[in-house]
């Protein structure tokens, strides 16, 4: 009877060592992401991905550049990075680390479906998951209608009939580098350094915040700008002060008799040795589907008023009565990495103020 009991208590250890495995089959798991975004760590479609997966989502925040230094000193040492997923705030850092090998291309009929072709990589590195433009912002009451009809490139800021009246972003932050590397494209060396010294000859102030921009414009201490559309929306959705900021500021869109308004996306790649590959595909598919790119607060792209990278998708109303318009497809989204070193260089040379004054 002994070695009866002795052999059911052996049986008994070894079928519950073979069932540990099972067991952890069932736990969905964890997404770690590394986030550019900066509207609170967990943010609402990131609740909802966990609460329609099981999965976890755990993100460590930073500026896209740093998280682009984080990403490439993770994978120098040569253990799994920390994170399974990168998303960035700008296409040209996503560029950067999809050349430098630090993102893993992936074959998702699902994402290929979900995200229209100019705004993903083209070898499936990384994925749009919602569209930022950056254009005009100007006073209503100070900027005359001949001036405005004047505005339709931003190269047109340049002329020294803006002197004393721009506000810009500093060349240290992303959008204006961003900006600034597609009028570069567009214009080539010469003429993009004469546009970006003229700007910076006719800018009065550097702000670095979009929303401190368009009070500045609204308060008439400068009278136009360059902003992403989305603060706008969130200023017509803030609160009184923020409704009057909005009711006494106009929207235009740029380039639209050139190659379209210039734009920038949030997307998100796998990063090349993701200890958790699978729950990194599932990530971005969920935000990139149909249901998942609306234009209500759960959504991605509604979350922050912008528009949405599926075209089966409608963007938040807010936004939608800002106009129609068109993108700047012509300089596409995975050349921006390329520019970004000749523009910071470009901006220097001609004075760009780095800094807020």
């Amino acid at each position: 009877m002994k070695h009866v009991f002795v052999l059911s208590i052996l049986v008994a250890m070894v079928m519950s060592i073979a069932m540990v495995p099972a067991m952890a089959q069932d736990d969905p798991g964890v997404v770690n992401v590394y986030s550019s975004r900066h509207y609170g760590d967990l943010e609402a479609p990131f609740i909802a991905f966990t609460e329609a997966t099981g999965i976890e989502v755990r993100v460590s925040a930073g500026s896209p550049r740093d998280l682009l230094s984080r990403l490439r000193a993770d994978i120098d040492r040569g253990d799994r990075s920390v994170a399974d997923v990168f998303l960035a705030i700008d296409a040209g850092v996503l560029s950067l680390a999809a050349s430098e090998g630090l993102l893993q291309a992936i074959d998702s009929d699902a994402l290929n479906e979900s995200v229209a072709e100019g705004f993903r990589d083209p070898d499936g590195y990384w994925y749009g998951l919602s569209i930022r433009t950056r254009t005009l912002v100007y006073n209503l009451e100070n900027v005359t209608e001949e001036e405005l009809a004047a505005v339709n490139t931003y190269a047109d800021l340049a002329d020294p009939m803006w002197e004393g009246r721009v506000c810009m972003r500093p060349a240290s932050h992303i959008y204006t580098v961003s900006l600034f590397s597609s009028i570069l494209q567009d214009l080539g060396e010469e003429d993009a350094t004469a546009v970006a010294e003229g700007i910076s000859n006719n800018t009065v102030r550097y702000i670095n915040s979009d929303t401190s921009q368009i009070r500045a414009v609204a308060a008439g201490e400068c009278d136009v700008t360059f902003v992403n559309h989305y603060y706008m929306g969130r200023l017509a959705n803030g609160s009184e002060e923020d409704v009057a900021v909005f009711d006494s500021v106009g929207i235009k869109w740029m380039n639209q008799e050139e190659n379209g308004v210039f734009f920038n996306v949030n997307g998100a790649g796998v990063v090349k040795n993701s200890a958790n590959l699978d729950n990194a595909i599932a990530f971005i598919e969920y935000l990139a589907a149909t249901e998942n790119q609306c234009g209500e607060l759960e959504c991605f792209p509604g979350s922050n008023y912008e528009f949405p990278t599926n075209p089966a998708a409608e963007a938040n109303e807010t936004i939608a009565d800002f106009g129609e318009f068109e993108y700047d497809l012509a300089y596409g989204l995975s050349q921006y990495g390329e520019f970004q070193e000749a523009t910071v260089e470009m901006l220097e040379s001609v004075g760009f103020g780095f800094a807020e004054n």
